[in-house]
Parts: structure tokens; sequence; C-alpha cells
């Protein structure tokens, strides 16, 4: 049976107290995360050398970072199949994000991007069956 813990915690930070310790709200958070999950589709669409989308990824991420993202060369892609449906899923989680942050912006920019990769799937499909 669990016994509750009587005594007092015995680890303290010394001459610190709970105010001082950088804490972030719930939106710096969500800005966060987002800018990440654009950055990894950044990478995901440099990669397959959509320059169309990449640019406007770029300015979104610049925008909640407050600096220019790093940038991934071109290289060519083995399974671009792969690479569409990684730019999918990771435009999906950026589009839920962006919705709970109310960020009209990169919602749109989110659900864009996953059309365009949902369409190159299905091409990709087609031109396979063919």
């Amino acid at each position: 049976m669990y016994e509750p813990i009587r005594t007092k915690p015995v680890v303290h930070r010394m001459g610190a107290t709970p105010a001082e310790y950088p804490h972030s709200s719930r939106g710096e958070a969500l800005d966060i995360q987002l800018a990440g999950h654009l950055a990894a589709l950044l990478a995901v669409t440099d990669e397959l050398g959509l320059g169309e989308g990449a640019a406007e990824i770029a300015a979104q991420v610049t925008r909640l970072r407050g600096a220019q993202p790093a940038r991934a060369h071109r290289h060519s892609p083995e399974d671009s199949a792969a690479l569409h449906q990684r730019a999918h899923d990771l435009a999906a989680r950026a589009l839920l994000v962006a919705a709970s942050r109310a960020d009209t912006t990169v919602a749109i920019l989110a659900a864009e991007r996953m059309d365009a990769h949902a369409a190159a799937l299905k091409s990709l499909d087609l031109a396979g069956a063919l």
C-alpha cells in the first residue's frame, strides 16, 4: 500500500526562489514546437528540391524563431515517395500546433503543403501503376 511522504523535501536550490527560474508560457512553448515542426518540414522540402514551398516555410520559421533557419542542400532523393509522406506528416503536425496556437497564416501554409504532398504521392502511385 502507498504511504505518503510526510517530510519536507531535502533538496533546495541555494539562494534561488521559484520566481528566479526561467519559465515559458504556453504560447511560447507552442511557438517553439511549431518552429521545430516547420524547420523539419523545410529540411524535407529542401531535400525534395521544392523551392516554391520552401521560401514560405523559411519565412514562417524566421518569424517564429527570429533568425534565418539552416537550409539543407538538395540531394538526389532515393525514395521521393517516403520523403513526400514524411513532409505530409510534418505538415499535419504543424497544422495541429498552428490551430492550437490560433496562427491562421501557418495553418493555411501547412494545409497547402499537405495538399501538395498528397497530390505528389498520388501522382507517384499513378506513375508506379503504369
